[in-house]
């Protein structure tokens, strides 16, 4: 059985687990700095140990909400030769003409079409779905049923907000957030967050 180091044992953490054991992996624990006392899993030590034990897996992937400290951390783990893993749920559908970046995770029920490419750290969570030739930059979260059309462009650490959509073509600069709920119809600019139905910067939005 394939033995995978899970970095993060929050819920994040123990969705990741559950998909990973899903998938055929073994999970013997979880590395974390703030493990609950209520985990599934034993708490193996914290991120440090995990770096430094990553090498003894045959696979090791971070699961932190995070975006900015789950990429650093897995390129961190890159740079040093770790075996990056691709954790996909048996429920989730990826396009035989699409590539998912080591170090992702596609959750349950999750759908990347063809010609999709999702980098390094992405996290397309449960019921998301990615639409043909979208491109994903390192770091993206598309949260739990958001949507996104084809063609869509996400830079470097964008967050989108469960629920949301995101109209085909636009795109999502480095470090835009994108609220829960929110249909994005015209692009983002790098690191603004937008909110509602049309999506508007938040503080276009002020009362």
């Amino acid at each position: 059985m394939r033995r995978l180091a899970i970095v993060g044992a929050g819920g994040h953490g123990r969705v990741v687990a559950d998909a990973a054991e899903a998938a055929g992996w073994t999970v013997p624990g979880l590395f974390d700095d703030q493990a609950p006392t209520d985990s599934p899993w034993p708490i193996l030590g914290d991120i440090a140990a995990a770096v430094d034990q990553a090498a003894g897996f045959d696979g090791v992937v971070v699961a932190l909400g995070d975006n900015g400290r789950r990429l650093e951390l897995t390129r961190r783990l890159a740079a040093q030769g770790a075996p990056l893993a691709l954790v996909v749920h048996p429920t989730a559908w990826i396009s035989p003409r699409a590539t998912v970046g080591a170090g992702s995770v596609i959750l349950a029920g999750a759908l990347v079409g063809t010609g999709a490419r999702l980098g390094r750290g992405v996290i397309v969570n449960t019921g998301a779905s990615v639409d043909h030739d979208c491109r994903l930059e390192d770091g993206v979260h598309v949260s739990p049923g958001a949507r996104l059309a084809g063609g869509v462009t996400a830079g470097e650490g964008v967050w989108i907000g469960i629920g949301a959509v995101v109209r085909e073509g636009l795109t999502l600069g480095a470090g835009a957030r994108v609220g829960a709920g929110a249909a994005v119809a015209a692009p983002v600019a790098a690191g603004v967050t937008v909110v509602g139905v049309p999506a508007r910067p938040m503080e276009d939005r002020a009362c």
